[in-house]
């Protein structure tokens, strides 16, 4: 009885997992419509797991269900996106700032191989791959704040920005070298063990400026 609990668990996992990674690339673009029976197929599991995965990405932002049309892909909200940013600009430069006592050299070290990585990725316009590394990079720099409640709120808004789907580095290629350069600084500061303050300003500026860079490509006709 227990392991066929699991099994089902598991199922449901991997079908969720599946179904928001596919979003998130775009393989999924917005307005796409889901028919349950067709992925479950192509996944291999019964309706259900696909069903219940689909009820946690509607949770998150990233699905919803539309009179007469059923399940489809979020369209984008940039409205949302430049919200839940510049709220998260401000809890992670604070989370920064607490955890930078705490890194140890092997943070420094993964932050180190990060950039080398970060570099790679935008080189070959690897834009997605460096998205996926900047969520790394800033991960490691507040996972040591020491308040959970904190993290709890930025692993909550970040799927929130996730959920807008808005790889700020595709659609503003020139953001990728800007944003380089300022994990650098970051990297700096924590090295150096630079003043809380500064660092807490430092990281709460670079997000922003992300938000400062997708209002102006708004604007433009973005």
């Amino acid at each position: 009885m227990k392991q066929g609990l699991e099994t089902g668990v598991n199922k449901q996992e991997v079908a969720y997992q599946t179904i928001r990674q596919r979003i998130l690339e775009g393989r999924y673009g917005p307005g796409h419509r889901f028919i349950i029976d067709e992925l479950s197929r192509e996944l291999g599991v019964s309706q259900t797991p696909v069903r219940e995965a689909i009820r946690r990405l509607e949770a998150e932002g990233l699905v919803q269900y539309q009179r007469y049309s059923g399940v489809r892909v979020a369209p984008i909200n940039p409205e949302a996106y430049v919200e839940t940013l510049s709220v998260l600009a401000v809890l992670e430069g604070y989370a920064a700032s607490a955890a930078s006592p705490h890194l140890t050299k092997e943070d420094l070290e993964q932050l180190r191989k990060m950039l080398l990585e970060m570099e790679r990725a935008l080189a070959g316009m690897d834009f997605m791959e460096f998205g996926r590394l900047n969520r790394e990079f800033h991960w490691v720099t507040v996972q040591r704040c020491g308040n959970a409640c904190l993290l709890d709120n930025i692993r909550n808004l970040r799927a929130k920005v996730d959920a807008v789907r808005r790889n700020i580095f595709m659609v503003i290629p020139r953001r990728g070298e800007e944003s380089l350069a300022e994990h650098r600084r970051i990297y700096e500061l924590l090295a150096a063990q630079a003043a809380p303050e500064e660092i807490e300003t430092f990281v709460r500026r670079h997000k922003l400026r992300t938000v400062e860079a997708f209002q102006i490509w708004k604007r433009e006709g973005g």
